[in-house]
């Protein structure tokens, strides 16, 4: 069986991380992307012609962008792959970090092709499995995604990758508490140093937790941010929280937070809609505004908040048609339940109900239980007079 690195460069990557540690500034917290991004750097400049550098390079830029959600790691990252497979082409490694970076970049049919290509060359790496996980994922091939992922147990039993897969796996499948004892047994295999990645796994745990056991989802969340100062998604579903408890101005503070960290579009929606529930209705409005503008500067690209856009032509700008029209956008390319959801209401205000309710169906199928997505349905059922149907949606909705 291939291992996921040859071990020349895992040796590499500890001594470079051993270096980027003694290099760090006195008092500078670094993470540890940053640490390895300095001493891979530093490598290269003394071995610029060895193809590990770049990879490792790489590799510590993608796990940047996912720590910051800045764009501009996964562009250097693709200009670090790009020497590695001059210097070597068609090294494995390289290739697999191109999939992350497409992953990174939401070009997901692509990253599916090259995946499937990478797992047809060596059908028993389990990364790449883990790669067409996640690509399936998000264009809502769920089937394919979990046999994927039961690859990638069945090859090496309990590795941290596979298991938190597999927990959002079964999140979408409607078992929150597999998929929270799935994402416990990750964290604590997880090294105290991988901050960002433990940060992540607690927020995902408190996110399953918010339906359940509000004051456990609480703690959790206060835990990743008390790992991770100002984690981004521990700030949006810790906001989601204050949003249930009615509690509108924190839900804001914690909003223009993740805001500041991530200028996102639809981070900017979000904020949006809790400034309009704190009564801030004028500062609303300019939110809003502000992000029509900037959801339309990306409207055509993969990287996008065309889902947020539906739901701002829909419920609050009213509309209808050009809800449908970025609705349809994402509908092309990807079949996943936010998309579906998206899809289905938009198709709803615009009178167009019976095909709404297969959409909206069509993802409850999966197994997902969202409270947004049920108060979808029931809306959407209730309009067509299925009133049997329309209660026990908005009845999980209510219990969710």
């Amino acid at each position: 069986m291939k291992k996921i690195l040859p071990l020349l460069c895992i040796i590499t990557m500890l001594a470079r991380f051993a270096a980027a540690q003694s290099a760090a500034p006195a008092g500078v917290d670094l993470s540890r992307a940053e640490q390895s991004i300095t001493a891979d750097r530093q490598a290269i400049s003394e071995k610029p012609t060895e193809f590990t550098g770049y990879n490792l390079l790489a590799m510590a830029l993608v796990r940047r962008a996912q720590e910051t959600a800045d764009a501009s790691f996964y562009v250097e990252a693709e200009e670090a792959v790009k020497k590695s497979l001059e210097l070597a082409p068609n090294n494995f490694d390289g290739e697999k970090i191109r999939v992350s970076i497409l992953l990174g970049e939401h070009e997901y049919p692509a990253a599916r092709a090259l995946a499937n290509a990478l797992n047809k060359r060596v059908p028993d790496d389990v990364i790449v499995y883990g790669l067409l996980t996640d690509a399936n994922v998000e264009l809502g091939n769920y089937k394919d995604a979990e046999v994927a992922a039961q690859w990638m147990l069945d090859l090496r039993p309990g590795n941290l990758p596979a298991l938190i897969r597999a927990a959002h796996l079964r999140e979408l499948f409607g078992d929150a508490e597999g998929a929270y004892e799935l994402m416990d047994m990750a964290y604590q295999s997880t090294p105290a140093t991988e901050v960002a990645e433990r940060a992540s796994l607690l927020t995902q745990m408190g996110h399953s937790r918010l339906a359940s056991t509000p004051d456990s989802a609480e703690k959790l969340l206060q835990q990743a941010l008390t790992t991770f100062a100002n984690y981004p998604a521990a700030l949006g579903k810790l906001a989601q929280l204050r949003v249930t408890q009615k509690r509108y101005p924190d839900a804001v503070t914690l909003l223009e937070q993740r805001y500041r960290a991530q200028p996102r579009a639809d981070n900017l929606y979000d904020l949006a809609e809790a400034l309009q529930l704190a009564g801030r209705g004028n500062e609303a409005r300019k939110a809003f505004a502000d992000f029509e503008i900037k959801a339309l500067a990306d409207t055509a690209l993969k990287d996008n908040s065309n889902r947020a856009l539906v739901f701002y032509y829909a419920d609050h700008a009213h509309q209808p048609a050009k809800a449908l029209d970025a609705a349809k956008r994402e509908y092309a390319w990807r079949h996943d339940v936010d998309t579906l959801d998206a899809y289905a209401w938009a198709l709803h205000v615009n009178g167009q109900d019976m095909e709404a309710r297969k959409q909206i169906e069509t993802a409850l199928a999966v197994g997902i239980r969202d409270s947004k997505i049920f108060g979808h349905a029931g809306e959407i059922v209730l309009k067509l007079g299925d009133r049997a149907a329309a209660e026990k949606y908005l009845q999980e909705a209510l219990a969710l």
